[in-house]
């Protein structure tokens, strides 16, 4: 209920664990981006290109959700 709506910009384009890395400091939770938005990202590097717009989790609901 508290994601936070993002356009993918250039920085980001095919990078999913680039934005992993500045949001959660862990560029291993890339995965997180597909799973949160199914209907929006089918391959979690191809799809995730200029103007898609995805659903973030918090960090802050990661670690309680994912224990970490």
């Amino acid at each position: 209920a508290d994601d936070i709506l993002f356009e993918i910009n250039s920085i980001y384009a095919l990078r999913p664990d680039k934005l992993a890395h500045d949001l959660y400091g862990d560029s291993g939770l890339w995965w997180v981006f597909a799973a949160r938005n199914p209907n929006v990202i089918e391959d979690p590097i191809f799809d995730f290109k200029i103007g898609t717009k995805i659903y973030l989790p918090k960090k802050r609901t990661l670690e309680k959700d994912l224990g970490i």
